[in-house]
């Protein structure tokens, strides 16, 4: 059996009109960015804070110090009921049932072609209980299909996303600035908890989830909680971050953070028409399971031995290929070999860094291609992803 909240997106009706038309959503901390100065950017109809001083100055404390990000548009699916494990097993690509409780793994859910119609994470919050946490949008397409793959199964399905609010603390200060946040209190050993782990606690009596994961390369933390204490959690991890050189960090530098550590973006390096394995992913789809799943005939062919896939390129100055600029073989060719999917000037290493798809024969290392920036063609050489790794 399943069950879901109403559509994750309200509509009204425009005048004259009987087509719905999307409303803005605004996260409960909008009034926090408002205060901060923040600049807005529609993401999946939803208006988040893209920046709140400037995009260099926001990633260079991630790296150095902390940033703190609202990520309350993101979608949470509650999966619970006796085949809860069972069911994650035949409806993601990897083998959910086996992860131990309050760990996270990242997933991926397929369609039946083997492309991607998302990338997750799933935390077990229970021995019948998980949380699945899905882009924001991708919201319906992950609900949907989540809710039509459970109709066999003893499961119930929720949609928490319109409840839930998200904040991430990321950067080498994150650990102390969690510790030193007045009324959250930790149901254990904050210090040691592992990475792509979980542990449970309070703030001001409301629930949160306090999970070790992020999009950024740095080591973090990712707080579940409701809505209703949210903008107060907020308030308190400024306050307990100012002598940590804590600053709110938008969507723009955590673009750059997540490309600097090779972490791939939805609509970017992956889509419905991608297999896993080109994208650099094919070790998240577990054949070995015996459960079957949505996908695995597809995956199990695989895309064709000439199939683009995934490299990283670095190119020296300061023009940086962009996403869609083509990928050429030479500085003469007239014929793209393939496409950049992210790119920019890297705040961290000072050079342009791109993710690409090129076919096999130039996905070697070391390999040169040329990008055409604006006209002009760039030299770039294939790298091994990440770009960035942080030092431990």
């Amino acid at each position: 059996m399943t069950s879901a909240s109403p559509d994750h997106t309200p509509s009204s009706t425009a005048p004259g009109s009987t087509a719905p038309v999307a409303t803005e959503r605004f996260s409960p901390l909008h009034a926090a960015h408002v205060a901060a100065g923040a600049s807005f950017t529609d993401f999946a109809g939803w208006q988040m804070p893209v920046r709140y001083s400037s995009d260099l100055a926001e990633h260079h404390a991630v790296r150095k110090a902390a940033g703190l990000f609202d990520l309350s548009h993101m979608a949470e699916i509650r999966v619970s009921g006796p085949q809860a494990g069972e069911f994650l097993d035949h409806a993601l690509a990897g083998q959910l049932s086996v992860i131990d409780l309050m760990q996270a793994k990242y997933s991926l859910l397929l369609n039946s072609r083997g492309g991607i119609i998302d990338d997750l994470v799933v935390y077990r919050t229970g021995e019948t209980e998980f949380l699945v946490v899905a882009n924001a949008g991708n919201h319906d397409q992950a609900l949907e299909a989540l809710t039509g793959r459970a109709a066999r199964f003893d499961v119930t399905v929720t949609d928490e996303s319109n409840d839930t609010a998200l904040i991430a603390v990321q950067g080498p200060n994150a650990l102390a600035i969690v510790q030193a946040t007045e009324g959250l209190s930790v149901d254990g050993d904050l210090v040691g908890l592992r990475y792509y782990r979980a542990i449970t606690g309070t703030f001001d009596g409301a629930p949160v989830l306090i999970a070790r994961t992020g999009y950024t390369g740095e080591d973090g933390f990712e707080l579940y909680l409701p809505n209703a204490a949210a903008l107060a959690l907020w308030d308190a991890i400024v306050v307990a971050g100012a002598p940590l050189d804590l600053v709110p960090a938008g969507l723009a530098s955590r673009d750059t953070l997540r490309l600097e550590a090779g972490m791939p973006l939805y609509g970017h390096e992956l889509t419905t028409s991608t297999y896993p394995a080109q994208a650099g992913l094919g070790r998240v789809v577990n054949l070995a399971k015996p459960t079957d799943f949505v996908g695995r005939t597809a995956s199990e062919e695989g895309p064709s031995g000439e199939a683009p896939v995934l490299v990283g390129l670095v190119s020296a100055g300061k023009r940086a290929g962009r996403a869609g600029y083509q990928i050429f073989r030479s500085p003469d060719a007239t014929e793209a070999e393939g496409v950049i999917t992210s790119g920019a000037l890297s705040p961290t290493l000072g050079y342009p860094i791109a993710m690409a798809y090129l076919p096999p024969a130039l996905a070697r290392l070391d390999t040169e291609v040329f990008i055409d920036v604006r006209g002009t063609r760039a030299p770039a050489t294939v790298i091994a992803l990440p770009f960035y790794k942080r030092r431990k």
